[in-house]
C-alpha cells in the first residue's frame, strides 16, 4: 500500500555508507551483515546513528544493484573498512510511503514511478529507500514501512 504522493525539498544530510555493487538477487544475502558492519563501526567510533538505514542506489536499479547502504548520523565518522563517510543529497524530491513486505517494493515502485509520469514529474538516475519500520521494529511484514525518495531534475 503506497500513501500519499508528495515534493519535498530535503537538505543534506550527513551519514555513514557502505558502498555495494551486488547482483540483485544477493541482496536478502548482503544486507543484513552489512547492516551490523556498519553499526559495529559506529559503535566502536562513539557516533550515534540518527533514524533508520537507508539504501541510496547511485544508479537506478536493475540486475545489478549499485548503491550506499547507510544511516545518518549525528557526526562523521572515520573512515574504516568499508564503512565511509556520505550524505543523503539536498534537492527537490518525489516521496511516498510504502507499507508492507520488502517483496512488495518493485510494485510500489513501478506505481510511484507512474504517478511521477502522469504528473510530469522527471526523475533523476538514483533514488533511495528508507526502512523506517522493519523487521528490527516487528516480525509482521505487513507492519513494514519503507520511504520511496526519487530525486527530481527540475
Amino acid at each position: 500500500m503506497l500513501s500519499e504522493h508528495q515534493i519535498v525539498e530535503t537538505a543534506a544530510e550527513q551519514a555513514a555508507v557502505i558502498r555495494l555493487t551486488i547482483p540483485s538477487s544477493d541482496m536478502p544475502n548482503v544486507f543484513g551483515p552489512a547492516v551490523g558492519e556498519l553499526l559495529t563501526t559506529l559503535g566502536a567510533q562513539g557516533v550515534e546513528p540518527i533514524g533508520a538505514i537507508f539504501a541510496h542506489h547511485v544508479k537506478l536499479p536493475s540486475d545489478v544493484f549499485d548503491f550506499e547502504l547507510g544511516i545518518k548520523v549525528s557526526s562523521p565518522v572515520t573512515p574504516a573498512g568499508r564503512v565511509l563517510p556520505g550524505e543523503l543529497p539536498a534537492g527537490r524530491v518525489a516521496r511516498a510511503i510504502y507499507t508492507g513486505p520488502y517483496e512488495g517494493l518493485p510494485e510500489a515502485w513501478d506505481a510511484f514511478i507512474a504517478w511521477m509520469d502522469a504528473n510530469g514529474h522527471k526523475g533523476a538516475p538514483s533514488l533511495w529507500e528508507l526502512y523506517s519500520v522493519g523487521p528490527q521494529s516487528t516480525p509482521d511484514a505487513a507492519q513494514w514501512r519503507t520511504e520511496l525518495n526519487r530525486p527530481l531534475l527540475y
